[in-house]
């Protein structure tokens, strides 16, 4: 009987040591800066002789975090200002901070899930407000207090965004009270959906009079479009760094894992994300090919 339990306790291990040792499943979002970062993690791994599986650009937010929770796959990149919607900690003040955001984040996840923030990227994708280049020059424009100083002065501005931007409180209310300026409804295009390509387009454009677009702090297209981000100067959105998000088990039989994904996320500045993604939305190239380009480029890969 002792034999054969011990046996059973061997067998059982075995099992779990080749589960730790299977490829490791690397997922992302459905977007563009999903697909990229995705394919970053990706490409690092491989080189470095640790076996994965694609599963790059698997689905929205929700269907790729339940799935790591599952073991479905084993690590992708996510934001850390998400993680106060994950745990349904959206007051915190630590959100806004970048370092205190990702040790929350970091600290909750890992407390409740064994799942593992690696290093983030400085980048920020965060909301934010962009003016065309013309309008920005012309009034001095740069932060959202000049962008505010203008709209309360009676500047023309007239802003492309979504129903969610206007109307959530940590948008543009948000905004516009730690700024002192208010939108009247003839100020404001409302766009289907929260697709950022539509309001960028549509401002590049001038549509209907539109000067003016709700932005992602990472969006590739902005420089093509001749927009300039309003830089948040008091801090009022939550910072959303991307981060490889990892399950622990995975972590604890790869720990080469950070020591591969560390170094390039660190490398991950906001210009250098923006034009990634820019040549993937503007320059039609795919995201495995930005992101081979880029590790080669930056001495990740040989």
């Amino acid at each position: 009987m002792g034999k054969r339990i011990l046996a059973g306790l061997v067998a059982l291990l075995v099992g779990l040591s080749g589960a730790r040792a299977g490829p490791v499943v690397v997922a992302s979002k459905l977007d563009t800066e999903g697909g990229v970062l995705g394919a970053i993690i990706l490409q690092a791994l491989r080189a470095r002789g640790i076996p994965t599986v694609d599963r790059t650009q698997l689905g929205a937010t929700s269907i790729v975090r339940q799935a790591l929770l599952e073991g479905q796959i084993d690590i992708y990149p996510e934001y850390t200002g998400n993680a106060a919607f994950f745990f349904g900690r959206q007051d915190l003040p630590v959100w806004k901070d970048a370092r205190a955001a990702y040790e929350t984040a970091r600290s909750l996840d890992l407390n409740a899930n064994d799942l593992v923030w690696l290093t983030p990227a400085s980048a920020d994708n965060t909301w934010a407000i962009a003016v065309r280049a013309e309008l920005a020059r012309a009034n001095g424009l740069t932060t959202m207090s000049d962008f505010g100083r203008f709209v309360a002065g009676g500047g023309a501005i007239k802003l492309a965004a979504s129903a969610e931007f206007v109307s959530a409180p940590a948008a543009l209310p948000a905004f516009s009270r730690a700024y002192g300026f208010t939108l009247r409804p003839d100020q404001l295009i409302i766009l289907a959906g929260g697709d950022t390509a539509a309001t960028i387009a549509a401002a590049a454009r001038g549509t209907s009079g539109t000067n003016a677009a709700m932005v992602f702090g990472t969006d590739g297209s902005l420089a093509a479009a001749r927009l300039v981000v309003m830089a948040d100067d008091r801090g009022v959105q939550p910072v959303y760094q991307p981060a490889p998000l990892v399950r622990g088990t995975v972590l604890r039989a790869h720990p080469e894992i950070a020591t591969v994904l560390d170094p390039i996320f660190r490398r991950l500045d906001l210009a250098t994300l923006r034009d990634l993604n820019g040549r993937v939305q503007i320059g039609g190239e795919p995201a495995s090919a930005v992101a081979a380009d880029f590790l080669k480029a930056s001495g990740f890969v040989p």
